[in-house]
């Protein structure tokens, strides 16, 4: 073979694995923007037991055709507290099940028909106006892209079977099962991405580069390697969202084990069925994936416990699991008994506020460490303030048509507001991950004097927010009192931080850019204080009618 060969192999297999990904990737994307805020309903609502979690994985991932984007979420999920380790091993469960689907697409074969279907998704993207429609044109793109990809890398490989060191090394992948599970592994881990490796093995057993005893060991290696990107993601996380990651490698490491040693019968297996149901050789490595992911999911499923216990006790240390889910607000107390349905939307308000607490300390975290870690956990909690915001409004306005006595009343537009402040508070600290981000991204530094100073005022923000939250919580008149005495003083600091920097910065101790983070940070930090007083001046306002009526 000579050296334009050799040449025009690697270009078109590496051409080819990059429009394969970008069509993977466009594809997901155009799905999971045609299911909108649905994928979160479904992580939200459907993970109440081990089962609903598996098909919840599988339904996501079907939707965005990725395993490794739906694990990476539940990480996420997991970190922030929508969701326990078991119901996340659950939902991996059944990611792993969701993403045998691309397998089976690719199995279909359409590869001639690519470029038409590139075009007419280009067309549908280029010259129509309506989201829906260019969604669907971002489908069809991704689609073609995926199979053209598939084309190239496929017309890549074909010369391979002159290669004596190629064919060397499938004879040895035929004898030592080993040695295809690392290779399967180590090409996903470089490629990150189960599908491409899994589509590039489905091309070489077409062409016969591959026999089926080499193939399998392969696959399972693919399906060990696609959890290095919830191994990436975890990094930095939190103990729950690490124990996620790696209840994704059990699980796919310890189907692996089992498969590896029932090899003989399950290659007889697939054997049969390819004679039995005259599969082509593609989608022979489709339904050896889906076996593989289902029987596996089904074995393991009822160990999930063992499983959650055994990566706790491999990543000892507390989790810090926080529960964001709406957990009160029951529909039948709103007829039944409209005051036990206002002290349920009560309590609820009062989680949504420690959760603006939490989220405020992660971003003060974020701002003094520099640590991804505490800005992915704050912008989850923002996230799951918003949840909590839109489900409590929900509830307290289908409680409005009920009969309310006029203290009742009175708290209940009280919660409406005061659900309003906490959502803005969320807003706020949103705000201060996002300037601390703009800080590391354009190398923004702040004087020591600037840091003290802002570190002083978060001090007093994040006290002030507790104190309310709790005079809520109790109904207490002097800490609300004293809530008010705070947020005098955050308006006397604001005032009085912003003459300090303008001076820092004319004497040239801060930069300009420095000047308006710092800016910015204090005003953030000032109307967190003014949404405090707004909860606090409602909490005095109900108390002091209540004494009026005693009276």
């Amino acid at each position: 073979m000579n050296e334009i060969n050799i040449q025009q192999m690697i270009f078109e297999f590496l051409g080819g694995l990059g429009i394969f990904l970008f069509g993977i990737k466009a594809m997901g994307e155009g799905l999971q923007k045609s299911a909108g805020d649905r994928l979160r309903d479904i992580l939200d609502k459907f993970t109440t037991n081990p089962v609903m979690g598996v098909l919840a994985g599988m339904v996501v991932t079907i939707l965005i055709q990725s395993s490794s984007a739906t694990t990476v979420i539940t990480v996420g999920l997991v970190s922030a507290g929508f969701m326990t380790l078991r119901q996340a091993i659950g939902v991996i469960m059944g990611a792993n099940i969701g993403t045998t689907i691309t397998a089976f697409i690719i199995g279909i074969d359409v590869g001639e028909f690519a470029l038409p279907i590139l075009a007419l998704g280009s067309f549908l993207l280029f010259f129509f106006k309506s989201k829906r429609v260019h969604y669907i044109g971002q489908i069809l793109f991704g689609f073609g892209a995926l199979f053209f990809g598939l084309e190239l890398m496929s017309g890549g490989m074909k010369p391979l079977r002159d290669f004596e060191l190629f064919h060397e090394l499938t004879v040895s992948m035929s004898e030592n099962r080993l040695l295809g599970v690392l290779v399967g592994t180590i090409f996903t881990v470089v490629v990150q991405s189960s599908s491409a490796t899994i589509g590039i093995l489905q091309s070489l057993f077409a062409d016969g580069l591959l026999d089926i005893k080499a193939a399998l060991p392969v696959l399972f290696g693919d399906n060990i390697g696609t959890t290095i990107t919830a191994i990436l993601a975890a990094i930095g996380a939190s103990v729950a969202a690490k124990r996620a990651a790696l209840s994704h490698v059990l699980f796919n490491v310890i189907g692996t084990i089992i498969f590896l040693i029932i090899l003989g019968p399950f290659t007889m297996f697939i054997e049969f069925l390819q004679d039995s149901l005259n599969l082509n050789e593609k989608m022979v490595i489709a339904f050896a994936h889906g076996t593989f992911n289902i029987t596996n999911t089904i074995i393991q499923l009822p160990f999930i416990g063992l499983l959650a216990l055994i990566v706790t006790k491999l990543i000892p240390g507390d989790d810090s699991f926080v529960d964001t889910k709406a957990k009160q607000l029951d529909p039948m107390f709103i007829d039944q008994s409209p005051s036990i349905a206002l002290g349920a939307a009560k309590e609820e308000v009062i989680r949504m506020g420690q959760l603006a607490i939490k989220g405020l300390e992660e971003s003060k975290n974020y701002l003094t460490t520099r640590q991804s870690k505490h800005a992915e956990m704050a912008l989850n909690l923002e996230d799951a303030i918003n949840n909590l915001d839109n489900k409590i409004t929900d509830y307290l306005i289908k409680l409005s048509s009920a009969s309310l006595l006029d203290h009742e009343s009175e708290m209940h537009s009280m919660l409406l507001d005061t659900v309003r402040d906490i959502e803005r508070i969320g807003d706020h600290f949103e705000n201060i991950v996002e300037l601390s981000e703009y800080q590391i991204n354009n190398k923004v530094k702040l004087s020591d004097f600037a840091k003290q100073d802002i570190e002083a005022m978060f001090e007093l923000a994040v006290s002030t927010v507790k104190e309310v939250i709790d005079a809520l919580d109790h109904n207490d008149s002097e800490k609300a009192k004293s809530v008010i005495r705070k947020e005098a003083k955050i308006d006397q600091m604001e005032r009085q931080l912003r003459k300090q920097h303008i001076l820092r910065t004319n004497e040239g101790i801060c930069s300009a850019q420095a000047g308006i983070v710092f800016v910015d940070l204090v005003i953030n930090l000032e109307r967190i204080g003014d949404h405090s007083v707004n909860i606090a001046e409602a909490i005095l306002g109900i108390k002091e009618h209540q004494e009026t009526v005693v009276k």
